[in-house]
C-alpha cells in the first residue's frame, strides 16, 4: 500500500497527473471586452445632496438657479430640487438685568435642496470650490451624500389622514 502511494506521488511529480489535475481547475466566465469599456475611467460619486439655507428667500432662490446653471455647464445631472417650509424663529431681546422685552424679532430660515447625479471625482472638488467662492452673504452651504431620510422631510403630514389611520387602528384593536 505504501508502494502505491509512492508511485502516485512520483507520477504527480513528473507532471503526467499534474497536467490533468491542473487543467480541470482552470474554469472562467467569458466576459466580452465591451463590458470593460462601459466602466468609467474616473470614479463617480453616488447621488449628492446640496443643501442651502438662508434668511432671505429671493437670494436663496437665485443661488439655487445659479447652482443649477453651474451643474448644467459642468455636465452634471440635476436630478431633483425642492424647497422645504421655512422654520420660524421668535427671538426676544431683553433690557439689561430685567425680564422686560425691549425688542422682538420673527426670523424665517428658508431651505433648498438640490440632488446631483453622476458627479465624477474630478468634478466634485471643482464644483464645491466654485459654490464656496460664489456663496452669497447669509447663505450656508452643505454638500453631503444623498440620504433618503432627507427627502422624507419635504412631505408635510396630512392631519386628517393621520386621524383616519388612528381611527382604523382603534377599530381593528376593538375586534
Amino acid at each position: 500500500m505504501a508502494l502505491n502511494i509512492i508511485r502516485k506521488a512520483t507520477t504527480f511529480r513528473n507532471g503526467i497527473l499534474a497536467k490533468n489535475v491542473l487543467s480541470c481547475r482552470h474554469y472562467s466566465l467569458y466576459e466580452p471586452d465591451y463590458l470593460e469599456m462601459l466602466k468609467p475611467e474616473i470614479p463617480t460619486y453616488p447621488m449628492l445632496n446640496v443643501q442651502i439655507t438662508g434668511y432671505t428667500y429671493p437670494v436663496l432662490e437665485n443661488y439655487q438657479s445659479f447652482i443649477h446653471k453651474i451643474a448644467k455647464n459642468m455636465d452634471i445631472d440635476v436630478d431633483n430640487g425642492w424647497a422645504l417650509p421655512p422654520k420660524v424663529l421668535k427671538v426676544q431681546r431683553f433690557k439689561p438685568r430685567s425680564t422686560v422685552v425691549s425688542a422682538e424679532y420673527n426670523l424665517n430660515i428658508y431651505e433648498r435642496n438640490i440632488q446631483l447625479a453622476d458627479v465624477t471625482s474630478a468634478q466634485c472638488p471643482l464644483l464645491i470650490r466654485i459654490l464656496e467662492d460664489t456663496l452669497p452673504q447669509g447663505i450656508t452651504l452643505n454638500v453631503t451624500i444623498f440620504d433618503p431620510d432627507m427627502e422624507s422631510k419635504r412631505y408635510i403630514p396630512d392631519k386628517a389622514l393621520l386621524d383616519m389611520k388612528s381611527m382604523l387602528e382603534d377599530m381593528s384593536q376593538k375586534k
